[in-house]
């Protein structure tokens, strides 16, 4: 796993996503060497570079230009990138243009989630996995229903994540905002 402390960030663009959530996205995935992952709404790049790592194929999407000019940097600091296509666009209307995907990760929809769910279901292989990360409790809801609709059994876990700082008196225990993960997979 690469450390949260490596990566490049901005105030401007949300991420990385943190390193043990990053670590239950990539278990829940099942990401294999023949793999074609799609990160919609990439951030800063945590999720495509760990994917990089071990994916045939990444493909990250994000509507700013920052999130992409950043992911860029990430992947070459890493020593990540060649499988790697970067598009700085709507989710919704660059995954119009991907076909046979194995993975689909949603960490940022832009108000489109339903939409890019229809599109990624169209687009999804017939074994492929879905992988929706969430923190407003609105997009959760939005996300269970549509993938119920879709015809998925979706699996949601909410993770609190308290990492330790050290103290000479102790341990203190910082918390991060908690975060879903919800997973389906195509039937």
């Amino acid at each position: 796993m690469l450390e949260d402390k490596d990566f490049i960030k901005s105030c401007d663009v949300p991420g990385p996503t943190k390193e043990a959530i990053r670590a239950i996205i990539l278990y829940k995935s099942g990401v294999t060497s023949e793999d074609k992952v799609v990160d919609c709404g990439c951030g800063t790049g945590g999720i495509t570079c760990e994917f990089s790592e071990r994916a045939r194929e990444v493909i990250s999407i994000d509507t700013n230009p920052e999130a992409i000019e950043i992911t860029s940097k990430n992947l070459k600091q890493f020593g990540l990138g060649d499988n790697v296509t970067l598009i700085n666009d709507d989710g919704a209307n660059a995954l119009k243009d991907i076909d046979d995907i194995d993975i689909a990760i949603v960490g940022g929809s832009g108000r489109q989630l339903e939409n890019i769910l229809d599109i990624v279901h169209e687009k999804l292989n017939s074994k492929g996995r879905i992988i929706i990360t969430a923190i407003l409790v609105d997009t959760k809801v939005e996300a269970i229903n549509k993938l119920k609709d879709l015809g998925y059994n979706p699996k949601i876990m909410e993770v609190n994540v308290s990492n330790g700082r050290v103290l000479d008196r102790g341990v203190l225990m910082i918390s991060e905002n908690p975060i879903a993960i919800i997973t389906a997979k195509k039937r």
